[in-house]
């Protein structure tokens, strides 16, 4: 019986069979954690540059709207910057920038009552995220800059204006929220109105809701 124990003992040392068995246990949860945060990462970055796009798009957009009257000055209405805020929630597609995000667009005007110095003439929001303006809110005036550090806005053209849109979005993750640098995903972009607009309001005979912050 000893000698049958010993037998088994030197075959199952020198066995190796087991071997990739134990390797791949071994290796298994390492590999996955690789592929699953390189999953992770890729989708970030992709929903990052998506939030971007909006923020750009906005603003642009922003920028050109407007109905010319006889006086070739263009009047922006409440229907118009409703339906740019819409257009930015279709672009944003499966975001689902309504229950998951929140646009803020801001028109940048000069302050008449302070040389040098800007004003937010009007502000309107779209998105059910509790966000507002990290800058400052309609109606805040003498503002020498506008935006984030390095991104800031000093100044406007005289009696012209600036669209600034600041998008915030709440990032679902497909794995976890431990792989990623943050979840709350933040972003603007700025475009100079490229017609001669008029700034004393929005106007709205259109009688609709405006979507105010």
């Amino acid at each position: 019986m000893t000698r049958a124990v010993r037998t088994l003992i030197r075959r199952l040392r020198a066995s190796e069979s087991g071997v990739a068995a134990v390797e791949f246990a071994l290796t298994a949860p390492i590999v996955l954690t690789i592929f699953l945060s390189g999953a992770e990462l890729t989708n970030y970055t992709i929903t990052k540059l998506r939030v971007s796009q909006i923020a750009l798009h906005a603003s642009d957009n922003g920028s050109r709207i407007g109905t010319m009257n006889s006086l070739s000055v263009k009047q922006i209405s409440e229907a118009q910057i409703n339906d740019l805020l819409i257009g930015a929630s279709l672009q944003a597609g499966s975001l689902d920038l309504l229950d998951r995000g929140k646009v803020v667009i801001s028109s940048l005007e000069n302050d008449s009552a302070h040389a040098g110095k800007m004003t937010v003439h009007w502000q309107r929001c779209y998105g059910n995220k509790v966000y507002s303006s990290a800058y400052g809110s309609q109606g805040a005036n003498n503002l020498a800059y506008f935006g984030p550090p390095g991104k800031q806005i000093t100044s406007v053209p005289s009696g012209g204006a600036v669209m600034y849109v600041e998008v915030a979005y709440n990032y679902k993750p497909l794995i976890s929220s431990r792989l990623i640098p943050t979840a709350t995903l933040t972003d603007v972009a700025t475009m100079v109105v490229r017609d001669q607009r008029d700034l004393t309001q929005v106007y709205n005979t259109e009688n609709v809701t405006a979507s105010t912050c």
